[in-house]
């Protein structure tokens, strides 16, 4: 029974809610994620010191400005959770990060090369207006050097927003952008005007200001890390999904 200001929510109340928002499965798969976890862990004998679940609620603690013991009890007993739960979680999550560790970190710098075009980006201007005529007239001024190509964003392209950055789209990569677009961008060279190329929008002309190579920084080694744990956990909560009880 959870008792808030009075009142009681039973177990079977909170499943029926669950049920009725079509949250039930989706809070199946985190307890199966949980399981997953649990059981790798086990299995590798993969484990936490005290010492690292303090210092990690410690963090919690500092990023909630939660500097007197008082104020923690007083957020804990407001969440409707004990101290030893709360231990329990941040204990799970550790768990989770030593697993992805033992699992994936040697995977992560071949992953990187395997995928690195993925990873570049282009510093990239645009301008986008109606007509094939118009788009050719700016293509032809701005090859002539009667106006520059963010002058004539400012002047032409039908986004407010582009008008006033004068084209700049920002540093963009591959995903980004649709597929004939990558193409055409990462197929040019720096400086080089691209268009008129049609799309849903209007008639699109491009310029490719710099490409920035990717490169294994520590974040960016992290969100790998994290992608390749999280694929292996969908599969094996698929597995648990179809084959135990939740």
């Amino acid at each position: 029974m959870v008792n808030q200001s009075g009142k009681t929510v039973s177990n079977d109340d909170i499943i029926c809610f669950l049920k009725e928002q079509i949250k039930y499965k989706e809070m199946c798969q985190k307890i199966l994620s949980q399981r997953a976890i649990d059981r790798a862990v086990r299995e590798r004998k993969i484990s936490v010191t005290p010492e690292e679940i303090q210092a990690e609620a410690d963090r919690h603690r500092l990023a909630r400005r939660l500097e007197k013991a008082s104020d923690t009890l007083a957020w804990l007993t407001d969440e409707m959770i004990t101290p030893d739960d709360w231990e329990a979680g941040i204990k799970q999550h550790l768990l989770a990060k030593k697993l992805a560790d033992a699992l994936f970190s040697s995977e992560v710098e071949k992953y990187f090369a395997q995928h690195k075009l993925e990873y570049e980006k282009v510093l990239l201007y645009q301008i986008v207006v109606p007509y094939e005529r118009l788009a050719r007239e700016i293509f032809y001024q701005i090859e002539e050097e009667e106006i520059s190509f963010y002058h004539a964003a400012h002047l032409y392209d039908i986004e407010p927003k582009r008008r006033e950055l004068c084209g700049y789209e920002g540093k963009l990569n591959r995903s980004h952008l649709k597929a004939d677009i990558a193409a055409l961008v990462f197929g040019a060279t720096p400086g080089q005007i691209i268009g008129p190329h049609k799309s849903d929008l209007g008639y699109h002309l491009f310029k490719v200001e710099e490409f920035i190579s990717a490169e294994l920084t520590e974040e960016r080694s992290q969100q790998i890390l994290n992608k390749l744990f999280q694929e292996w956990l969908a599969s094996e909560v698929n597995y648990l999904l179809h084959n135990a009880p939740c």
